[in-house]
């Protein structure tokens, strides 16, 4: 049987899956499905679930916060800044749900930061400019 090797990888790890029968994945166009002997393709998947089958068993699911995809002869390339994988639908769609609500407070928490920053910078910058103007 004809088949498909996805390799993962984020910045911390890859890893390789082979005896891969599809993979179905979404782009900016929507979702989209890849059968072995698929053409060369390259897209930017949105953040969400991707899933893929070995030997047509159950699906696998992939939660990405966004990724490169690359399909060239019969091998799936993903690229993400992190990847969780897992055959339980229910448990990766809330492991998904939590690593998103967390990665939002700590982006929170950094523009609360850089804002404080921000604003003693120009309080320095202003007394300067009024020791200078004196």
């Amino acid at each position: 049987m004809h088949s498909l090797t996805l390799t993962l990888q984020d910045a911390t790890h890859s890893e390789v899956v082979t005896n891969v029968t599809s993979f179905v994945g979404e782009d900016a166009s929507g979702s989209f499905g890849i059968l072995p002997g698929h053409a060369r393709f390259i897209t930017a998947l949105v953040i969400g679930l991707a899933k893929f089958q070995l030997d047509g068993r159950n699906w696998t699911y992939v939660a990405l916060p966004g990724a490169v995809l690359s399909v060239c002869d019969d091998v799936l390339l993903i690229s993400s800044r992190r990847y969780m994988m897992d055959d339980d639908y229910t448990r990766i769609s809330q492991a998904m749900q939590e690593q998103l609500l967390l990665e939002e407070h700590k982006l929170r928490s950094i523009k609360e930061s850089l804002h404080h920053l921000e604003q003693g910078v120009l309080r320095y910058l202003w007394g300067i400019r009024q020791k200078g103007s004196a």
